[in-house]
């Protein structure tokens, strides 16, 4: 199975940051993704999406190019401080490099949005979980998925789901909005271009 990856990045007037979603693609699309990208930009987009550690092997089928050729990419990967390397038993393994994609992460917010963009969005990400404390009654997203237990509407069960789903997400964003807000000064001192 071949996968597309889609990214969506911040939008002011939203809450959501960053999130890769990996859709599948039927087949003949398969075939024509492979065909207009390189074999490099495969196992690039591939190796970006690599939460959980994964062999050149397997990123290799994932990619349909040669173990060594994913080798090849990935070691540049690690070099270029997007990917971590290491070894389990006799296996090399490859992941993203969260500390660094935080970092970027914080950059990119930094460079792309006002100070007053980040607040807007770090009070709507906690007025959102606010609501869903007062909506619901419970106190943690954890809470929220064991309330489902004791539902019997569908649509009541499908609702907690994506909320405690979107809370989990918006938890993860909220230190990172707040660390691009805590250096802001810092930051914008040292991303000015002389000219």
């Amino acid at each position: 199975m071949r996968h597309n990856v889609i990214r969506t990045y911040f939008q002011p007037t939203k809450y959501i940051f960053y999130a890769v979603v990996v859709a599948s693609m039927p087949e003949d699309t398969d075939q024509d993704t492979r065909a207009s990208t390189t074999r490099g930009e495969r196992i690039r987009a591939a190796a970006r999406t690599l939460r959980t550690p994964r062999t050149a092997s397997w990123v290799a089928d994932e990619t349909d190019v040669s173990v060594k050729t994913a080798q090849k990419y990935l070691d540049q990967l690690v070099a270029d401080d997007v990917l971590r390397k290491f070894e389990r038993g006799d296996q090399t393994l490859y992941c993203v490099d969260q500390l660094m994609a935080t970092y970027r992460e914080v950059a990119t917010l930094q460079r792309e949005h006002t100070r007053e963009e980040l607040t807007s969005a770090l009070d709507a990400m906690r007025t959102k979980i606010a609501g869903w404390k007062a909506s619901f009654d419970v106190e943690t997203p954890g809470e929220l998925r064991a309330s489902i237990a004791d539902l019997d509407d569908p649509g009541e069960v499908t609702a907690r789901r994506e909320a405690a789903s979107e809370w989990e997400h918006l938890a993860d964003r909220i230190p990172v909005v707040r660390a691009a807000l805590n250096e802001y000064d810092w930051a914008s001192e040292r991303d000015t271009i002389s000219v």
